[in-house]
């Protein structure tokens, strides 16, 4: 078995020939890569049932037994994530400014490839091949290190895609997968310096902050949802029902799910018996404070409630008499992810989107839209919830850096 710094070192000596692949060749890899997914739909299915199997035996929780499953319908979606990928601008090259400065000479800032970057993930097969189609498409090698819960599934999803670089000439360590699964193989990408050139964890909380205090190698954090809806007192009753509902429940166990929903004091007497008899149907506890037990019959929420990524069909509820009493809410319990807002009020709104801290501010619309394919990026490799570089869903774009080309006509600096 191949150390993680072997799987790293590989990757960097492979790299520098995806760098200068043109984009059409880069086209043909994702093809080839799409075609592999379909043509080994029956390994991939067996490799995920052996997960399953496994993961019932430990008594994973529903939620994140969802997330491992790969279902027919989910890898055909996998591959059409590919060939959409194809469609989309390739970064590489492009000039995002360019001036000529009075000596003559001409400046140009080009986006080129970051090199190697390693995802450190948890269940989600489909993260394996996200982020190697992301990659390749943005000039990068990856390296990938899956969690032992799906390990059975990313071994047969990385071998089809690397089989499939081997058709275009390509070098199969362009995509990489860490077979160690354990917490060490996290450390040794963190002390990879020089080998891998951004990290991006994209799990729970314990993953990531685990990855960004250990590591010395550059980290964009990722992933951890704790969302709010606001439903103000200026709110669409009917818009904000169908927003809360799909926000919690059309997917629970994604970073983009709803976990806590505030309520105004001058729609709560109408609005929360409502949603709760709606959600309750869905299957969806719910906690909150005292006039949420009163007019949603919620248990009784604790403090640690207010900040808890259920990821869950769980949803905390508080109602508030202010939108500066929810506001002050979002700050102190928000992980600067995704927040919402249901108001007819523009002012309100305006304010709202000023003044929250987030990654992405929905208006009158479901949290759930935060997702590289909602924003038409293709497939994200994950959604940043840092300040720096890149932020909120990262597609191409933000899987490159920039270097400055100067072009002269013998001039020297006096």
């Amino acid at each position: 078995m191949k150390t993680v710094l072997e799987v790293c070192a590989a990757a960097k000596r492979a790299a520098p020939v995806l760098a200068r692949t043109p984009t059409s060749r880069k086209n043909a890899a994702l093809e080839q890569m799409a075609l592999a997914l379909d043509a080994g739909h029956d390994r991939v299915l067996e490799a995920n049932a052996q997960d399953l199997d496994n993961a019932r035996a430990q008594a994973v929780a529903g939620a994140l037994l969802d997330r491992l499953t790969v279902t027919p319908e989910r890898l055909e979606g996998i591959s059409a994530a590919l060939r959409e990928l194809i469609a989309l601008t390739d970064p590489v090259g492009q000039v995002v400014r360019g001036f000529t400065l009075p000596n003559g000479l001409q400046i140009r800032q080009v986006r080129v490839p970051l090199g190697v970057i390693a995802m450190v993930y948890e269940g989600r097969p489909n993260v394996t091949v996200d982020a190697a189609g992301l990659a390749l498409k943005s000039g990068n090698a990856c390296v990938l290190r899956g969690s032992s819960t799906a390990i059975a599934s990313n071994t047969a999803l990385a071998a089809l895609l690397r089989e499939a670089l081997t058709t275009q000439d390509l070098p199969p360590d362009l995509v990489s997968l860490v077979p160690d699964t354990s917490r060490q193989s996290v450390k040794e990408l963190g002390r990879a310096r020089g080998l891998v050139d951004l990290l991006i964890p994209r799990g729970g909380a314990g993953l990531i902050q685990a990855v960004v205090g250990d590591s010395q190698v550059p980290v964009v954090e990722t992933g951890v949802g704790n969302c709010h809806v606001y439903v103000d007192d200026a709110a669409d009753l009917d818009k904000a029902h169908a927003i809360v509902r799909n926000a919690k429940v059309h997917r629970p166990s994604v970073c983009n799910a709803a976990e806590t929903l505030l309520v105004h004091a001058g729609v709560a007497d109408t609005f929360l018996p409502a949603i709760a008899e709606t959600l309750r149907a869905d299957g969806v506890a719910l906690v909150g404070d005292a006039e949420a037990q009163r007019l949603a019959g919620a248990d009784p929420a604790t403090e640690e409630d207010w900040d808890t990524e259920y990821l869950d069909l769980r949803l905390a509820v508080r109602v508030v008499d202010s939108l500066e009493q929810a506001l002050a809410h979002i700050a102190e319990h928000g992980t600067l992810h995704t927040e919402a807002i249901v108001t007819e009020d523009r002012a309100v709104a305006r304010r709202f989107v000023s003044e929250v801290d987030a990654a992405a501010v929905m208006v009158n619309a479901s949290t759930r839209f935060t997702d590289g394919g909602e924003f038409g990026f293709g497939a994200e490799i994950g959604i940043s919830t840092q300040k720096l570089h890149a932020r909120g869903p990262m597609g191409l774009a933000e899987l490159t850096t920039t270097k400055y080309v100067v072009e002269g006509d013998g001039q020297v600096r006096g």
